[in-house]
């Protein structure tokens, strides 16, 4: 019953792959872990057996720790909806917004939420290893904060702070940080880790120790460039790849970038096609025209995704795609896009209105205040299909006749047009089942192959765990756990 917490100097630093990587490390030494992120924002996210969600990395570091997922693990999460406002889900289900005007005030009601799911946490395991959001160095943001130093005060959890040399100044982002910060916040940091560190340790020999020396804190480890982190699914759009065009030999599968896009990781087992490139295309940039299909991904606020679709031009482009015979694919807020209209009449994602879809399929939908989360299986294009679906809409239409898949359940879900070219559907996560995925890129001419997604994800644990396990003090951090519960 000890709990140790990652905060990083700033976002992006790799907090979130290092708690997974601690997590796969401890797990395998035998010990009880579970992972824990107070509060999270993004949009992608997964669904946990109870019905509820966390965030994709949460999911992550739960799959590092051999542990079932659990809505504990991510007991607040903000999902953007807007640039001033974001869905909050609680324990696993929305309960309502967060917008600029209630941000500060509302966060700090939700302290007592955090603690319960840390303290259930933290009785079922050896240690909860805890990942911060953002950075504590953001002290115009201290005041009701859950997230980093209000959480670690409040939990009594000891921090460790991550810094990232790959973006450069890593000496004054450390020791800045402690310099900024309350000095009873700072007394809660008792060590720190360099992340990302290329070339030859000993050049950093002395800024590490310059680090210890200026901000009184214990280093705990130089990691190296984990290039295993490339395989694992990201939650930060940020770091969203992008390409152009295909290699020869290779279909090119393209998926713009839109500003709310969400579980985007469902594009994952693509990139290990060999004969798939995947071009995510952004803002400013055509769809390429030769393209063998165009992916439209699930979206958090799909009214507006869809217009700022039509801003770019991509309606355009997927219009000409489609009449050239190339094939469209539509997931969740993607599958709603290519239908006839979209309505949100009580203004769930914002002002009530109602659109024109793509027109692409013959249906319809209505966004309402029920929140589809479940895992499904069935079966879709002949073959087995497993996935989960995260929704607030319901479609409807002659084009639902021709579902993409039949669940097990009994129902049908999706659609798909007459010719066979555009395909929609609610389920995300159904690219990782070989056979399905292998059915779909043979409908662009492309032969797939039967590799597991899982597989590829669990063996990548593995290989960081085995880093960290080379160049993190672990038994320091196992020990500075320990002593702050004692």
């Amino acid at each position: 019953m000890a709990g140790l917490m990652l905060q990083g100097t700033g976002s992006d630093v790799g907090k979130s792959v290092l708690v997974a990587g601690l997590c796969r490390a401890l797990a395998n030494r035998g010990l009880r872990v579970l992972p824990f992120k107070p509060q999270n924002m993004s949009n992608n996210a997964a669904v946990t057996p109870e019905g509820g969600e966390i965030g994709r990395a949460q999911a992550l570091q739960a799959i590092a720790a051999r542990a079932p997922l659990h809505v504990d693990m991510n007991p607040v999460l903000l999902k953007p909806q807007a640039d001033r406002t974001s869905q909050l889900i609680v324990h696993g289900k929305v309960r309502g917004t967060l917008g600029s005007g209630n941000f500060r005030e509302g966060r700090r009601n939700l302290l007592p939420d955090v603690l319960e799911s840390y303290r259930r946490l933290e009785a079922q395991c050896d240690l909860v290893v805890v990942e911060g959001a953002g950075s504590p160095a953001e002290i115009n943001l201290r005041s009701g904060d859950i997230a980093n130093m209000g959480f670690a005060r409040a939990a009594g959890v000891p921090v460790v702070l991550v810094g990232d040399i790959d973006r450069g100044g890593v000496i004054a982002a450390v020791v800045g940080t402690r310099n900024v910060m309350d000095p009873e916040d700072a007394a809660m940091i008792r060590g720190f880790l360099i992340n990302k560190f290329r070339g030859d340790p000993a050049l950093f020999t002395d800024g590490y120790d310059a680090i210890a020396e200026r901000s009184g804190w214990r280093g705990y480890g130089l990691v190296p460039w984990l290039s295993a982190a490339a395989r694992l699914p990201s939650e930060d759009a940020v770091v969203l790849e992008r390409g152009q065009g295909a290699r020869p030999g290779r279909k090119l599968v393209a998926c713009p970038i839109l500003p709310r896009i969400a579980n985007f990781d469902d594009l994952d087992p693509l990139r290990g096609e060999p004969e798939i490139d995947l071009a995510m295309i952004p803002p400013g940039t055509p769809i390429p025209a030769q393209a063998s299909l165009v992916v439209l991904p699930g979206s958090k606020a799909t009214i507006a995704d869809l217009a700022f679709l039509r801003e770019q031009g991509w309606d355009i482009d997927i219009l000409a795609h489609r009449r050239r015979g190339g094939m469209v694919l539509g997931i969740c807020g993607g599958y709603q896009m290519l239908g006839r209209t979209l309505a949100d009449p009580r203004g769930i994602e914002g002002a009530p209105s109602q659109v024109t879809g793509l027109g692409l399929l013959e249906v319809d939908t209505e966004i309402g205040v029920v929140k589809s989360l479940e895992a499904v299986s069935g079966t879709a294009l002949d073959e087995a299909l497993r996935g989960y679906e995260m929704h607030m809409g319901v479609t409807d239409g002659p084009g639902c006749g021709r579902p993409f898949a039949q669940f097990d359940d009994g129902r049908s879900d999706g659609a798909i047009s007459a010719d066979g070219l555009v395909l929609g559907t609610y389920c995300h996560g159904f690219l990782g089942t070989p056979g399905l995925r292998k059915a779909l890129l043979g409908r662009i001419g492309a032969q797939g192959t039967a590799f597991d997604q899982s597989h590829v994800v669990d063996t990548a644990l593995d290989e960081i765990a085995e880093v960290l396990e080379a160049h993190v003090d672990i038994p320091g951090l196992l020990e500075l756990a320990r002593n702050s519960w004692r």
